[in-house]
This record gives C-alpha cells, structure tokens and sequence, in this order.
C-alpha cells in the first residue's frame, strides 16, 4: 500500500489540472482578472473565517510576511493571470499549456543557481523526455494561429510560476498554510484590481455555470491545490515539485475528454506515457 505522503503529488496533479476546466466553464461569463479578483475576494473571505476560528500563528518576522507575499504575487497574480488572459484572448489551451509546460526544465537552471540544488544527468533526462511528452500531448492543438501578441501572457504566467516555485522555497518554505494565504492572497488581490479596474469593464454574468466555477477553483483550487503546492515545496527539491507540472497537460486532457468528449489521439496517448515516464526518472534520480 502506497503511503499517504506518496499520494500527495498525485492528488495535487489532477486538482491542478482541473483548474483549466474550471476556467474554460467560467471565462464565457467574465472577462479574466475580474474572474480571478471574484475568486481571490472569495478566497479572503473565507480564509479570514478559518484563521480567525482557529487563532492560526502569524509569522513572528515582518521579513517573512514580505516574502511570502512575494511568492503569492508570482504564484497566483503572475501565472494565474496570465494562464487566464491568454486563454481569453484566444491562445489555445494546448499552446499555453506547452509553453507553461517548459517550468521545469527552467526550474532546474535556477535550482542550481538559486538555491545550490544538484540536479543529476538522470533529472535531465526526465525533464527533457517530460517536455517532448507534454510537446505530443498538445501538438494536435496548435493550429495556425496568430501566436506574437498572445503569447505575451503565457511567457508571464510561465515566468510567474517559475520564480514563484523558486522564490519560495528559498526564502519562505515554511509557513502556516492558512495565514500564509492570507497573506499570498491579500496582495495578489490587490494587483489584480488595479490591472481589472483599469483594463476590463468588470462585468460578471451570475450563471449557475459561473457560480459553479468559481466554487470549484475557490474550494478546490485555492484550498485544496494551492495548500499541497505549498507543501510540496516545503517538503520537496524545487526540481522534482516542478517536474509534475508536466503531468498537468496529460492529466487536463482525459480530464476535457471525460467533461467534454475532446478526443484522444495515439500521438498524444503517447506523449502521456513520455511525460509520466520522464516525471518518473526525474522526481527518482539520486541527487
């Protein structure tokens, strides 16, 4: 039997993944940083509730405040928002997911650098198969499509979620899960009103379909993914927590074929296997 701690990548994975399919639900229905502000005003509400019920410990350094606040910005008002606007404005899921999918191959780079992380020969490997794999997954996506203008997002959600990962487990991998999202959030909200204010119209159609996303990506995305997220970068090498973002592309995609009968083509069944096979060789490799 598998112990707990074994299935945490694995349940961190698929509710990743089902953050995309929360967003393509929603998004119809709002423009994208008004989306993301609803979720994240959500998010605060409820938070609040629960530190208050709980008396959860604050950090005792203002240093660390600041640096968790820091990883939030880059975590969720960096990649958040940019997965969403580049979605919108008509980059396709399976482009933005290839270009999100290189996180970990620039994770690896930094890891050295940053935080004095070796990454084995054996790591390579998987982060390369991991990348070609994601790349078959969503080759049959890509289209002809105008990729200059819409790219733009991607390349900042991509850049958001690398530093992000990187940033926090090296200045603030241990924190109180709950007062440490307020304090991610917070900030995160903040940014994401200004950009909304000043750029969208901020209308939301309250649908039954709406409602339904934004609680699913409140409850299941910020509490639940968010929370192993932070665990696994507490617990983990910055390099194997980045190797499962390359299991999200798969993983969406039997997600979107079961919701929303997209199909499956052999090449991208193949892609699956390369990028769990690299996710493997890179998370077992002796550092």
């Amino acid at each position: 039997m598998l112990h707990p701690s074994r299935l945490l990548p694995l349940l961190f994975v698929f509710l990743w993944s089902t953050g995309f399919i929360g967003a393509k639900l929603g998004l119809p229905y709002a423009e994208p940083l008004t989306f993301l502000l609803a979720r994240y005003l959500l998010v605060l509400a409820l938070m609040t509730i629960l530190v208050l019920a709980t008396r959860a410990p604050w950090p005792a350094d203002p240093r660390q405040i600041m640096h968790i606040g820091v990883s939030g910005l880059l975590v969720h008002a960096l990649y958040l928002g940019g997965v969403f606007m580049a979605i919108k404005h008509g980059l396709p899921a399976g482009v933005t997911a290839l270009v999100v999918g290189t996180q970990p191959l620039l994770t690896a780079c930094g890891a050295g650098f940053l935080l004095g992380e070796r990454v084995s020969p054996r790591q390579w490997l998987g982060l390369v198969l991991g990348f070609v794999g994601v790349a078959l997954v969503v080759a049959n996506k890509l289209g002809h499509v105008p990729l200059a203008a819409m790219l733009l997002p991607a390349l900042v959600a991509l850049l958001g979620i690398t530093l992000g990962t990187l940033y926090q487990k090296r200045f603030c991998a241990h924190f109180d899960l709950r007062t440490g999202s307020l304090i991610q959030f917070l900030p995160t909200a903040l940014l994401t009103a200004l950009a909304a204010w000043a750029s969208e119209s901020m209308h939301i159609e309250w649908t039954p379909q709406f409602a339904f996303a934004l609680l699913w990506l409140v409850l299941v995305l910020s509490f639940g993914a968010i929370s192993l997220l932070n665990v696994l970068i507490r617990s983990g090498s910055a390099v194997n927590v980045a190797s499962l973002f390359y299991l999200t592309p798969p993983s969406t995609a039997i997600i979107a074929w079961l919701v929303f009968d997209e199909t499956l083509s052999g090449l991208a069944l193949a892609g699956m296997v390369m990028a769990v096979s690299g996710v493997y060789l890179a998370r077992t490799a002796v550092r």
